[in-house]
């Protein structure tokens, strides 16, 4: 059964259609990229996965359940989420790992939160450090303790080393990698550096105008020689092909506007 499956998704905001007719699967402990020109609706797509937009019924099932008929915090609690820049709650390390278990009641020992930091390759010291301190790096690394406190299925990131420099994101990148072979997670990662999504991910999701535009496995999708020519002159810098029809699509009887992403 696929850990996530999204059927004929398309999602409209206000005057035009954001997302399309979006259908694909994402196996078990599988990481999916997802890459294309911004305004695509990469992170559109990302939040419908666990309703920070709102799905249409019958679109977005986990591990078979339609996401719909789920408790909002549940679902979020199985499909976790790390966004592009890792804000930190007041207070320190250990009360933003704790954070979503105290929501529900429940609390973490310390031995649990040092556990959560070591998975992310942080040292236990920092357990009591006010969250604010922290480098990019760092919070983001926290970030992702953080979601992990929840225990989820699948983790959602969205971009999470756009803010960071090469060494801190080869760092994420590598804890998260350890991460999913050590969990099992399925990672869905939205990214706008082609070559992060070659290093990352098992096979990668080309989106234009909200459509789907091709997907298939990284290899063979982003290969510099036989690959994907529009996926090639997306890495290349060139998205005039791409968006020559997609992005001016509106809905009927409406006029012509841009898709853009939250």
């Amino acid at each position: 059964m696929a850990a996530l499956e999204v059927r004929h998704l398309s999602l409209v905001r206000g005057d035009y259609e954001v997302l399309h007719d979006i259908s694909l699967t994402v196996e078990p402990g599988e990481t999916l990229g997802i890459i294309g020109p911004s305004g695509s609706g990469k992170s559109s797509l990302l939040r419908c996965l666990n309703r920070l937009e709102e799905p249409a019924p019958g679109t977005v099932f986990l591990y078979g359940e339609d996401i719909t008929t789920l408790p909002v915090v549940a679902l979020r609690r199985r499909v976790g989420m790390v966004f592009q820049q890792p804000a930190m709650f007041p207070g320190t390390v250990a009360d933003n790992i704790t954070y979503g278990p105290s929501l529900r009641g429940e609390a973490l020992a310390p031995e649990r939160v040092k556990a959560l930091l070591d998975m992310v390759l942080l040292g236990p010291e920092l357990a009591g450090r006010p969250a604010a301190e922290l480098s990019g790096g760092q919070a983001q690394r926290v970030a992702i303790a953080r979601a992990l406190a929840n225990e989820p299925d699948v983790l959602l990131l969205d971009e999470p080393t756009s803010s960071l420099d090469p060494i801190a994101t080869r760092t994420v990148e590598e804890t998260l990698a350890a991460l999913r072979e050590r969990l099992g997670l399925t990672l869905v990662w939205v990214s706008h550096a082609v070559e992060q999504a070659r290093r990352v991910a098992d096979r990668v999701l080309l989106l234009d105008g909200g459509r789907v535009v091709a997907l298939d496995r990284a290899e063979r999708l982003l290969d510099p020689q036989t690959g994907d020519e529009r996926a090639l002159a997306f890495a290349q810098g060139d998205s005039n092909g791409l968006h020559h029809e997609a992005t001016n699509r509106a809905r009927p009887g409406r006029p012509a506007v841009s898709a853009e992403e939250t």
